[in-house]
């Protein structure tokens, strides 16, 4: 199992959650977090179909995918679009965005700011609704213990964080350095910016704007 192997999993999981949706598929516009949860519990099915050792392997996979996304401009694109962004709603936002595929996730990590191309973001932002989903990151968690009734074993995977740019850690409620660095995203929500402000539309999500609380190190599996 390489990371070939792990994108290939996540689009055929997309390909046939959509069909058994149909016009309410996570493959359209507008898709809520209940149908990315079905896609990432679709993915884990075929994972668990897969020799024991391919879905250990995903585990670690599924770890590099984060920590090649862990970067101070996504999460000021994630804090964007959700109103705040604490340390697990960043590994929640990143598990939405590995569901969109290989693709997607690239150009995200490479330019955050093009986020605000995609339909699911336009449609998030006209509606004020977050993005992430949890479930993605017990993809393989998942699949082992419906393969085997265990849970993976200990040490099956490590992460190693990088250090997150210093550059960006600036307040990400200042919206006039977010146009600078995100000016399409900051656009695609200016709308909210008044609300932000006054707290009505950020209620009840929790807000981190300080970077960097998780250090680069090793954080052991299972």
């Amino acid at each position: 199992m390489d990371a070939s192997d792990f994108w290939n999993i996540v689009d055929e999981a997309r390909r046939t959650a959509a069909s058994s949706m149909g016009d309410d598929s996570p493959t359209g516009e507008g898709a809520g977090d209940a149908d990315w949860g079905a896609v990432a519990e679709r993915a884990s099915a075929l994972l668990a179909a897969r020799p024991v050792v391919e879905i250990v392997a995903a585990q670690q996979v599924l770890w590099d995918l984060l920590a090649e996304s862990y970067r101070a401009p996504l999460w000021a694109a994630a804090y964007t679009i959700n109103g705040g962004c604490s340390d697990d709603g960043f590994d929640y936002f990143r598990g939405w965005l590995i569901l969109q595929g290989r693709e997607v996730f690239e150009r995200a990590v490479a330019d955050p700011d093009s986020l605000a191309e995609l339909p699911e973001i336009r449609a998030a932002a006209e509606e004020w609704a977050e993005v992430d989903c949890e479930r993605t990151l017990g993809i393989a968690w998942d699949a082992h213990r419906t393969a085997t009734g265990q849970d993976l074993p200990p040490g099956c995977f490590s992460i190693r964080y990088p250090q997150l740019d210093p550059s960006w850690g600036f307040d990400f409620d200042d919206w006039e350095e977010l146009g600078r660095r995100l000016p399409r995203l900051a656009a695609l929500y200016a709308k909210h910016v008044a609300d932000r402000a006054g707290g009505s539309a950020a209620a009840g999500r929790p807000i981190q704007s300080e970077v960097g609380s998780v250090p680069s190190a090793v954080r052991p599996g299972c």
